[in-house]
């Protein structure tokens, strides 16, 4: 476990957050969902299969989670977050790349926070919420097309976040470097219909997918 400070606006605070140390010299970091922390088992999952493949990760709350909250602070506490962690994972492992992942609002966060100058080496989107379900003329997609890293969706075909996946995959052509992997049947937490399969299981079961663009 490790405490992470977060400059705010108002002040600082601090974030909790589990580090575990890999062979190789890349480090993962993981951010939660909205409506979960950093030890839903969905991330724990994807957390432990990662480690199992050499790699270090750091998962981390936001500081709505630590304050006992269950909706969202504003956007720049998490850009804040985000910047936050990125230094902390820089002092542990100085020569390391750094990868930025997220499950949902996570990753959508990691986006804003690179866009506005965070330098990470690649961008992982467990579930990118396009728009709230049902509200395709909401898109969060402005700053997508100005990141100049990599950037990986992974992403199930019956998303409710991503419908129309013509929208979608007009939003992914907007963009520098980004590819698409598709998970068949899955909604936005990866379940398919008539497969059911623990959260921690669906976590891991995407690990091979975020290594394979690391390493590529």
């Amino acid at each position: 476990m490790v405490e992470i400070r977060v400059e705010l606006p108002a002040g600082t605070t601090t974030v909790s957050g589990d580090w575990t140390e890999g062979s190789r010299d890349d480090v993962v970091l993981i951010a939660h969902g909205a409506g979960t922390g950093k030890d839903h088992p969905f991330l724990t999952g994807f957390a432990d299969a990662l480690g199992a493949l050499g790699y270090s990760t750091l998962r981390f709350n936001f500081p709505y989670v630590e304050q006992g909250r269950r909706m969202p602070g504003p956007a720049a506490h998490a850009v804040a977050t985000w910047n936050a962690v990125v230094a902390h994972a820089r002092e542990q492992a100085p020569s390391a790349r750094i990868w930025a992942t997220g499950k949902s609002y996570g990753g959508r966060m990691a986006s804003m926070a690179v866009a506005e100058g965070l330098a990470v080496d690649g961008l992982a989107y467990l579930g990118y919420p396009l728009h709230p379900p049902g509200r395709p003329e909401r898109p969060r997609a402005e700053h997508l097309p100005s990141i100049a890293v990599p950037q990986l969706f992974v992403e199930g075909s019956n998303d409710p976040f991503i419908q129309p996946l013509d929208q979608f995959e007009s939003v992914v052509a907007t963009c520098r470097d980004a590819r698409v992997v598709w998970i068949e049947g899955g909604g936005h937490t990866f379940e398919v219909k008539g497969r059911k399969r623990p959260a921690d299981e669906i976590g891991a079961s995407l690990a091979p997918i975020v290594a394979e663009f690391v390493r590529s």
